[in-house]
């Protein structure tokens, strides 16, 4: 008898509010069938996209005769050819990842964000691929397209655990060398790492062609380090522990912290990265929304 998985990470209404939302890449891709994504393939489709001068060998049947008769020179039709998208979400599942405070557990609220945009993505018939990183790569799940291999995904993903020290930065590296074809890669970690080592493997994705787009997740304890009395930190990747007084050292933490932010979002937009800061304690439909309105082409041609 198949082993019954709860999902209880996907939400229908959800899902219902965001399906007429469709997921765009900001730049060409390149899949194995027919779809809504620009690849960087010329070939032949509704969208028309250049001229060219004719060189033997071109098919005849694109010469554009009223190029021909205004300029006495042979000139082809060139179109945008359409590929269906390969998203490749890479979840932190690190020890880290495993901290609640007053929102969902970071992992919980990763799953849903992940899940979500899985099942989104195969119901517009995109590839769908599934890394989880800890260390190394514990899962990797290669993107497909199919309703068996959605569902494979999202048991994998209702079964990942919180443990052990980051390993983000060589997983994203590994991402890199390992994804063959241009895809749309997604992250979704607290990113505790340093800022100029996340640089680099952000820039590593981008050079071999990648889409990337980073959730940064956040309790909201961690933002406002809101702790009344003496307390004992514990590193839930190491297990070291820590006892200070918030009055003490409050200031000095929040100055760090919008440190950190800063260097991190400039990582982000040095290399070309759809960043999103979130807030654990937010609606993560809310969040999912914004991320896919701010990929539609009407909103970045209007941001170009």
């Amino acid at each position: 008898m198949e082993k019954r998985v709860e999902r209880s990470f996907l939400d229908p209404q959800v899902i219902s509010r965001l399906a007429g939302l469709p997921l765009h890449a900001r730049f060409p891709v390149l899949g194995s069938v027919s779809g809504m994504h620009r690849s960087p393939v010329r070939g032949s489709s509704l969208e028309f996209s250049e001229y060219r001068k004719y060189v033997p060998g071109d098919d005849k049947r694109r010469l554009d005769w009223r190029a021909y008769g205004r300029s006495d020179r042979f000139y082809v039709r060139e179109f945008e050819a359409d590929t269906n998208l390969r998203m490749c979400l890479i979840v932190d599942t690190s020890g880290s990842m495993g901290f609640r405070g007053d929102g969902l557990e970071k992992l919980d609220y990763a799953r849903r964000l992940a899940g979500t945009l899985a099942y989104l993505a195969a119901r517009q018939g995109d590839a769908v691929g599934l890394y989880c990183a800890a260390r190394s790569f514990h899962k990797e799940i290669p993107p497909r397209r199919s309703a068996s291999h959605l569902r494979f995904v999202l048991d994998e993903l209702a079964e990942v655990r919180a443990r052990g020290e980051t390993g983000l930065i060589d997983a994203l590296h590994e991402a890199a060398e390992k994804i063959p074809q241009r895809a749309l890669i997604i992250i979704i970690s607290d990113l505790f790492v340093s800022p100029p080592l996340l640089r680099d493997s952000f820039q590593h994705l981008r050079f071999r062609r990648h889409d990337v787009a980073a959730f940064h997740l956040f309790d909201p304890r961690e933002l406002n380090f809101d702790c009344p009395s003496t307390t004992r930190f514990v590193d839930m990747e190491t297990g070291e522990s820590l006892v200070a007084d918030p009055s003490v050292i409050t200031r000095h933490y929040l100055k760090a912290l919008h440190n950190y932010m800063d260097d991190i979002l400039q990582a982000a937009r040095e290399s070309e990265v759809d960043y999103h800061m979130v807030d654990t304690a937010k609606e993560y439909g809310d969040v999912l929304a914004r991320f896919l309105l701010g990929r539609s082409p009407k909103v970045a041609r209007g941001r170009g």
